[in-house]
């Protein structure tokens, strides 16, 4: 694209480069969603935030664990006294309170649902080894 000065009539001058940075909207600013910002200044709220995530996973994992031991003991008991290692009432009632508070928690209650299935699944697997062992050792 050329522009031409209405007072030199022959001479086109090139339009100038766009400038270096994200693509321009048709009105000349930043494309939706995109804020001007320093690039510092953005680098270093995505350092304080992964910072953040971080730690949050390390406090899910320690909560994971002592979930584990917890469920562990439980695994133990129902195969002492011949218990089946999968209580599904109890179960369904968890995912219930769990949808719940994920709700009030504003996170999507499908995933709360997804991420304790999966948690109760290996809870189960743990569970019926403790009791196959258990078996065993009467054995």
């Amino acid at each position: 694209m050329t522009v031409t000065d209405p007072e030199e009539s022959d001479t086109p001058t090139p339009a100038p480069a766009p400038p270096p940075g994200p693509p321009a909207t048709p009105s000349g600013g930043a494309p939706s969603g995109v804020t001007a910002a320093p690039e510092g200044e953005v680098l270093r709220e995505l350092r304080l935030l992964r910072a953040s995530i971080d730690n949050l996973d390390a406090a899910l994992v320690h909560l994971l664990a002592e979930r584990f031991k917890c469920t562990q003991k439980v695994g133990e008991l129902k195969a002492a006294h011949h218990l089946p290692p999968a209580d599904p009432n109890r179960e369904a009632e968890q995912i219930r309170r769990l949808r719940r508070l994920a709700e009030d928690a504003e996170l999507e209650p499908q995933f709360a649902e997804k991420f304790l299935n999966f948690i109760v699944e290996e809870v189960v697997q743990h569970h019926k080894l403790i009791a196959a062992a258990a078996a065993a050792d009467r054995g």
